[in-house]
């Protein structure tokens, strides 16, 4: 599935579909009576009745600019030790396979962003070759914001320690800083004159929203602001792992207006089929509007760009 917002086209490369948290685990607030007017349409690509349990995707987002290939989130990644999220540990994906099914080689990237340095979102920076952990794209340079490398250096003497992230730091993100390939940017910085990084924060202190631009259109990678469209109706909906759970909620809500004022694309991280959705006002809330996304669908990606450097 490839996506055009103006001059840009996006596609989504991904590591894993399938099903994930029970709603509770994910949701402390949850309650059934805010999924059971919503079963009709989300049984079952986004909940699984039986197991009850959400249907989530593991993904990333390849951005083919006029001048670059960029990836926006580099999932979980291979061989990573992650015990404490079972179902990301010591995982054998073909994640590099369909890149490669997208015509593009991890040489042929230029640039890396990560909306922010969670376990499930910067796995492939790396990949281990003969025991050591190595960049995945040697030629690319990895953007990520100050604040959220601020917020997960280990080696700071405040650094706040949380489970989920344990190794994290170390095996995909340390590598890149040694190998010189890291950049650290801060908001309102841009790549290209078309993607702009943009403070997101509350599910981390650092987190980024990738705003895409392009003849009008507007698009937004937004990471782990949403993990599920149950958010979309009820924004109020924090998780367990977010660092400051009222602000993320604020995060929540302003994106959302934004989607919905702009005719934007919401291009979340964990969506299932089919990934993307625009936002539409209702009443005092919003509603998602997944069969709009077609209408942008690009089979025909014009010839020159994207190309590699």
């Amino acid at each position: 599935m490839k996506i055009r917002i103006g001059d840009i086209v996006v596609e989504r490369i991904e590591e894993r579909l399938g099903l994930g948290f029970q709603p509770r685990e994910l949701f402390p607030a949850f309650d059934a009576h805010m999924l059971a007017p919503l079963r009709h349409w989300m049984e079952p690509t986004f909940y699984d009745a039986g197991e009850n349990r959400f249907r989530t995707s593991s993904h990333s987002w390849l951005v083919r600019t006029p001048n670059h290939w960029v990836l926006v989130d580099t999932c979980v990644g291979n061989h990573k030790n992650r015990p404490q999220v079972p179902r990301f540990h010591m995982c054998e994906t073909p994640w590099l396979s369909r890149l490669a099914r997208a015509g593009v080689r991890p040489e042929d990237i230029g640039y890396v962003m990560c909306t922010h340095l969670h376990c499930d979102h910067v796995g492939w920076n790396t990949r281990l070759v003969d025991g050591r952990w190595v960049p995945t794209f040697p030629n690319a340079r990895y953007l990520f914001s100050r604040k959220e490398f601020a917020r997960w250096d280990a080696r700071r003497p405040d650094y706040a320690h949380r489970h989920i992230n344990d190794h994290v730091f170390e095996d995909s993100i340390l590598p890149v800083v040694a190998s010189g390939q890291m950049t650290l940017v801060d908001d309102g910085d841009e790549l290209d004159g078309v993607l702009t990084v943009e403070p997101a924060p509350g599910h981390t202190a650092g987190h980024v929203r990738i705003r895409l631009s392009s003849r009008g259109e507007r698009a937004y990678c937004s990471g782990d602001i949403f993990h599920h469209p149950l958010q979309i109706y009820h924004p109020e909906l924090y998780t367990g792992f977010d660092d400051d759970q009222a602000l993320g909620i604020e995060t929540r809500r302003r994106l959302l207006g934004l989607c919905a004022d702009e005719d934007a694309l919401l291009l979340p991280a964990h969506f299932a089929e089919p990934h993307a959705c625009f936002v539409q006002a209702r009443g005092d809330g919003y509603a998602a509007d997944f069969e709009s996304v077609r209408f942008r669908l690009d089979r025909t990606p014009p010839a020159g760009r994207g190309e590699a450097l």
